[in-house]
């Protein structure tokens, strides 16, 4: 058999030389004598006797098979033949079909390389701004330490460590602070970056800034608002115990106080730690829809919510191994210059230039070590909601054709982020931008899903 049409170059045994035509042949144009291993013979004839002549075939199909047929399909890998999709169309960073878990590896480190500056320049300038606090704070905390490493038994060193981790504690909340108004801006940025990479169109600082900007009031709104749904049980836990302690019910309990403290907080964590997972989970989507489909708070919590269920434990693990591998990146990138500035710190205690320089050092660790895991993070969870839509609404489809088009015209024309809105979605009529006027998802023209849309049904 071969991969297409023509004569096979050997006969197989057991077949007579001279075979009928072709389909559509001439009927004369078949040899004296043609016929099937045993098919025709009659009972008891000697099986070695030549085959019998037979008149050309009067109908249009031969009776016997032709061992020169064409192969209806081509081999595949594993050298099996069967029937085998097309490739999906890559313009970008990922194939546009639903997506592995090495493709969205694979595309988020695509998005980084592919656009340094904004993501990588971006993040940097987050981290450095964020991080100089807690890095000046974790200086001071370590000169006290050297402080009291130099004179154990001064008679004030009780009080010096107590300022060092104060002044840590103090860097560290600033910091924190800090780092939830700049990553809730840079997930809008480097979502709208990653919006436009899936088609292989790159978007400066300046072009993703403008059209994120309008959608950083709902991302602050969609932070506290998840905030306050993880940390609800601890508030409440916090409050009933505060509440028994101004009432001094733990009074009359005596030292069985702390056992059944220890045993209520045990018990709480056990049941917490599957919450706070559930929650994480179904709303992890949220703040690409907010920015790359203009949706509100509330609404793009609920199309999170749509969009995870039913595949709830595939997003729940991917999330957990970003976030393991983002704290192993983190950490390696940051040893070097931790523990560079922590030494410099507690050796030169007395020096405000020492204390300047660890405070340096710790700052680069930081920014090297975020300026990396905050667009991997960041471009996991946009690739994830790309996932999602394609397995859930086959948006696939919206995004072949929208990659088609581009290529027809040979550029990425900006409009392309409206693909992104709920409007392109199955079932549902196309919205604005150069596509608008398309007939609904699912309809396909002479070309397939590759080719343009076909006439609205």
């Amino acid at each position: 058999m071969t991969d297409g049409p023509g004569s096979t170059p050997d006969m197989p045994s057991g077949w007579a030389a001279e075979q009928p035509p072709p389909y559509g042949g001439a009927a004369g144009a078949a040899g004296p004598s043609w016929a099937s291993p045993g098919a025709g013979a009659p009972h008891g004839a000697n099986p070695s006797a030549p085959p019998p002549s037979a008149p050309p075939p009067s109908g249009p199909y031969p009776s016997g098979p032709y061992p020169s047929a064409p192969a209806p399909y081509a081999p595949y890998a594993g050298g099996q033949y069967g029937y085998r999709a097309p490739d999906a169309p890559r313009p970008g960073i990922i194939p546009l079909r639903p997506l592995t878990l090495g493709d969205i590896l694979d595309g988020t480190i695509k998005l980084i390389r592919s656009n340094p500056k904004a993501t990588l320049g971006l993040s940097a300038i987050v981290a450095a701004v964020t991080g100089i606090p807690a890095a000046i704070g974790q200086a001071i905390s370590f000169g006290s330490l050297g402080d009291l490493m130099a004179d154990p038994y001064a008679a004030d060193t009780a009080n010096v460590p107590i300022a060092g981790l104060a002044a840590q504690y103090i860097g560290t909340i600033i910091s924190y602070v800090m780092t939830f108004v700049g990553t809730t801006v840079l997930t809008g940025v480097l979502t709208r970056v990653l919006g436009r990479a899936v088609f292989g169109g790159r978007i400066t600082v300046g072009e993703a800034w403008r059209l994120a900007r309008s959608r950083v009031l709902a991302l602050f709104g969609l932070v506290l608002l998840q905030a306050l749904i993880l940390l609800l049980p601890l508030l409440a836990l916090v409050a009933v115990f505060v509440i028994m302690v101004a009432a001094g019910a733990f009074d009359s309990m005596g030292g069985a106080a702390a056992g059944l403290g220890v045993l209520v907080g045990l018990l709480f964590f056990l049941a917490y730690i599957p919450y706070l997972l559930f929650f994480y989970t179904r709303l992890s989507l949220s703040a690409p829809a907010i920015v790359l489909e203009g949706r509100g708070v509330t609404d793009a919590m609920s199309r999170s919510w749509r969009l995870v269920k039913g595949d709830s434990w595939r997003v729940l693990g991917i999330l957990l191994l970003t976030a393991i591998l983002a704290a192993i990146i983190s950490g390696v990138l940051a040893i070097p210059f931790t523990f560079g500035g922590s030494l410099l710190g507690m050796l030169n205690s007395d020096s405000a230039g020492g204390t300047v320089i660890a405070a340096l050092l710790l700052a680069v660790g930081q920014v090297i070590a975020s300026m990396i895991t905050y667009p991997f993070q960041a471009g996991v969870t946009g690739l994830l909601y790309a996932d999602r839509r394609m397995r859930a609404e086959a948006f696939d489809l919206v995004l072949q054709t929208a990659a088609a088009q581009n290529q027809s015209q040979g550029w990425v024309h900006a409009g392309i982020d409206d693909m992104w809105h709920p409007s392109y979605a199955a079932g549902t009529q196309q919205g604005s931008g150069p596509y608008h006027g398309a007939p609904p998802y699912g309809t396909q023209g002479p070309n397939g899903p590759y080719g343009p849309y076909g006439p609205q049904a």
